[in-house]
């Protein structure tokens, strides 16, 4: 007998949505899957079973994340699809970060209403961040919530697990003075700073379907951008030139977040010369954001900051490129309290 119940629909919850939903995102999640996947969605656990060749001391690595009020540019814009390559991003570039190769991700989705064929398109986007970043989609959850969320409304969260080898982890530990700092250029805003950006533009359908010029494309095309995966990237010049410290540029900029890959009485000094600042970080700007909140909110243009001894960068730099990835030596680590330093 197939499960229903009419009073639970008339509080407003519809378990057959759920079921339709269930199966229209098989075939995204089924696009991801790698060796090691040993579940089919739907289960009450995702199971996974890790190939442990060439790793001598395994150690598992995990992270999770939410999309955060970027959301809210989806919702007006009516677009669903790529919000879950952020979630992703999120979540595997942290793991990367660490050293570790992610290998599973589970999606959380908390709905208003639930509408399968929007929640398949949501759960589209989380596969193919997913497929960027090599990892399965070893299950989720899509909870209907009336009440709590708005009908049209929703929310994304996701959790990644990685595993690298003890002995080859990314910990900071060798950073040195000296060290050459490498910034990767981001595909944009990423995930954050949401809250300003809606504040700085005032954002309505209507603004968000305005084209700009200087970006040559519309406002919500480019705030919608999707989070750059560098997870491939990443393990390709890991298994090529020893990294010492890498940084995901997330919320809180470059002043949170570089400081976090440091050990020891260091401080990363980043010269704004050499940052390729985008188009939509100037426009930002120019509404009457101060610079150093610009570089404690936003990426700037640089969604990873990575150190390495100063006679790899180049070959570093070389790597990344051969990756399809656009890298700048931006500065260097040089004795001192441990921070930060911009000029």
């Amino acid at each position: 007998m197939e499960s229903f119940s009419k009073s639970y629909k008339d509080a407003g919850v519809d378990v057959t949505a759920g079921y339709k939903s269930v199966e229209l995102i098989k075939s995204h999640v089924e696009r991801t899957r790698i060796p090691g996947v040993m579940s089919a969605i739907g289960g009450f656990g995702g199971m996974f079973a890790p190939d442990m060749t060439g790793i001598a001391n395994p150690v598992l690595v995990s992270g999770t994340d939410g999309v955060g009020t970027k959301l809210k540019i989806a919702f007006l814009m009516d677009k669903h699809d790529t919000v879950g390559i952020d979630c992703v991003a999120m979540c595997v570039n942290d793991v990367a970060c660490s050293g570790a190769k992610p290998l599973f991700f589970l999606d959380y989705v908390a709905v208003g209403k639930n509408i399968p064929e929007k929640v398949e398109q949501i759960v589209k986007g989380v596969a193919e961040g997913c497929v960027q970043a090599g990892c399965a989609l070893v299950g989720g959850e899509t909870a209907e919530m009336p009440g709590f969320y708005p009908v049209d409304e929703y929310d994304l969260a996701g959790f990644c697990v990685g595993m690298g080898d003890r002995d080859k982890l990314v910990d900071g530990k060798n950073l040195r003075a000296g060290d050459a700092l490498i910034g990767v250029e981001s595909s944009g805003l990423h995930s954050n700073g949401f809250s300003l950006v809606r504040k700085v533009f005032r954002i309505s359908e209507e603004r968000l379907n305005l084209h700009m010029n200087d970006l040559g494309k519309t406002l919500g095309e480019e705030l919608l951008t999707p989070t750059k995966i560098y997870v491939k990237p990443l393990l390709e010049l890991m298994s090529k030139v020893d990294v010492h410290a890498i940084s995901h540029i997330t919320g809180g900029g470059f002043y949170e977040n570089i400081p976090r890959m440091i050990e020891g009485d260091l401080t990363a000094v980043i010269e704004k010369s050499k940052v390729p600042v985008k188009p939509i970080f100037k426009i930002i700007q120019n509404e009457g954001i101060p610079e150093r909140d610009m570089f404690n909110t936003f990426n700037m243009g640089i969604g990873l900051c990575i150190a390495v001894a100063p006679d790899k960068a180049d070959e570093a730099v070389r790597i990344l490129e051969s990756c399809g990835e656009k890298a700048h030596i931006i500065g260097e680590m040089k004795q001192g309290e441990k921070g930060i330093e911009i000029c």
